[in-house]
């Protein structure tokens, strides 16, 4: 098992990640006409709130003590998992577009 400042600096990373797609995809959103532009903010709305929801998991990880820190990463984990799904799900979206 990682130690713990390995666990949250990796997840730190894959979400500086996802938040460059998250930007890119913003300014997409911001040229596309009023149908597509729709859609667009549905699927960034979806991925800021999953966004939201992970990193309220890294921040109880974060302050977690030695002791509980592998307990708070399995709920990290999940939070992880369900970013991870919508981001793919966005990026098929705008890739698409």
């Amino acid at each position: 098992m990682k130690t713990r400042d390995d666990y949250v600096a990796k997840l730190k990373v894959q979400l500086d990640h996802w938040n460059e797609d998250v930007t890119k995809w913003e300014e997409k959103a911001k040229v596309s006409h009023v149908e597509a532009k729709k859609q667009y903010t549905k699927q960034l709305d979806t991925l800021r709130a999953k966004r939201e929801e992970a990193l309220y998991s890294l921040k109880l990880l974060e302050g977690a003590s030695t002791t509980a820190w592998t307990e708070f990463s399995k709920g990290a984990d999940d939070a992880w998992e369900r970013m991870r799904e919508a981001v793919a799900q966005a990026r098929t979206h705008f890739e698409k577009h």
